[in-house]
C-alpha cells in the first residue's frame, strides 16, 4: 500500500480488502453489512462511523498499529496505546515475560518486537548468540533474523543454514503479506541478499520463494565439536488491546534430541558454578 500520501479512510480499507483477497460482497458478507453500504465507503461517497471502521477492520484482520491509522484517515482519535514494554501500565505483562523467558531456562527463550527487534532473552540465549562470526553484530539493538543469516551473524555455525534460512524467510514472507509493513518488507529484501551455499548436486537458487516450507524446521548449531539441535515455537498474546503487546513475540527454542537436552543443561551448571561459590 503506497504510504507517500494520505489516502481516505475508504481508500485504505479497499487496501486491506484486496490485500486479504476479499470481494467487496466477502467482507460486507462478513461485517453483516450490505455490499451497496461498502461500496460506498470504499469510494468515499458515504463516511464511515467510528465503529464502523473499527468492525471492518475487525473483521480483515488490520494490525492495532494499522487500525489507529485508519481511524486517523476517517478523523477519529486512535484507540490502541502504543507504550515501551517498561512502562509501568504493562507491569504485569513484562512480568509474564519474565515468568515464561525464565521458566524456560536451561532451554533458550527470547522476546522480540515487530520488526525482530531482541527486547529480553533468558540466560540460557547468551552462550548461543556468542557464536556470531563477528561480536560487533550484538551490539544492540540486535535483529535476530538479521544475526540468524548474516554471514558475520550465525550463519557460519548453523550446520542447516539453507533449510533454516528458507523456514526464516518463509516466515517473514508471510509477514509482510499479514501486515504490509514497508519496513519488514525492507528486511526481507535485505535478508533474501544474504549469500548461500546450495547443497551439491541441487538445482535452482538455494532458497526458492516458491519452495513449500516443512511443517518442522529444526536450528543445527554448531558448538564447538557438538551440533545442539532445536525446535521451536511462538508465543504471543491472545487478546491484546495495547499494540506492544499485539506484536510482541516469544520464540522458545525446545531440544529436538537427548543429546541437546543434556548439552544445554551442563552449559547451565558451568555457568551457575562460579555463582554459587
Amino acid at each position: 500500500m503506497n504510504r507517500h500520501h494520505q489516502p481516505s479512510v475508504g481508500h485504505l480499507i479497499r487496501d486491506w480488502r484486496q490485500l486479504r483477497r476479499l470481494s467487496q460482497l466477502d467482507l460486507a458478507l462478513e461485517a453483516e453489512i450490505s455490499q451497496k453500504h461498502l461500496s460506498f465507503v470504499e469510494s468515499g461517497r458515504s463516511q464511515p462511523s467510528r465503529d464502523m471502521v473499527l468492525l471492518l477492520a475487525e473483521h480483515l484482520g488490520v494490525p492495532l498499529r494499522e487500525r489507529n491509522a485508519l481511524l486517523l484517515a476517517g478523523g477519529y482519535a486512535p484507540v490502541y496505546l502504543e507504550r515501551a514494554l517498561e512502562d509501568p501500565g504493562l507491569q504485569a505483562a513484562k512480568s509474564a515475560i519474565d515468568l515464561v523467558l525464565k521458566g524456560h531456562e536451561p532451554f533458550p527463550a527470547l522476546a522480540v518486537d515487530r520488526h525482530w527487534t531482541l527486547l529480553a532473552a533468558n540466560a540460557a540465549v547468551a552462550p548461543l548468540l556468542s557464536l556470531a562470526a563477528d561480536p560487533d553484530r550484538l551490539r544492540p539493538p540486535v535483529n535476530v533474523l538479521r544475526l540468524s543469516l548474516h554471514p558475520d551473524g550465525l550463519a557460519p555455525a548453523i550446520a542447516n543454514l539453507e533449510e533454516w534460512r528458507s523456514h526464516l524467510l518463509a516466515r517473514l514472507r508471510q509477514q509482510v503479506r499479514a501486515t504490509a509493513d514497508p519496513i519488514l518488507a525492507d528486511l526481507l529484501a535485505e535478508l533474501s541478499s544474504y549469500p548461500v551455499a546450495a547443497r551439491p548436486g541441487r538445482k535452482g537458487h538455494a532458497s526458492d520463494p516458491e519452495e513449500e516450507p516443512a511443517i518442522v524446521v529444526p536450528l543445527r548449531l554448531r558448538v564447538g565439536d557438538a551440533t545442539l539441535s532445536f525446535i521451536s515455537t511462538t508465543t504471543v498474546f491472545g487478546t491484546p488491546v495495547d499494540i506492544t503487546l499485539s506484536e510482541l513475540a516469544l520464540e522458545t527454542f525446545f531440544p529436538a534430541d537427548s543429546a541437546t537436552a543434556r548439552a544445554l543443561h551442563a552449559m547451565a551448571e558451568a555457568v551457575a558454578a562460579p555463582a554459587e561459590r
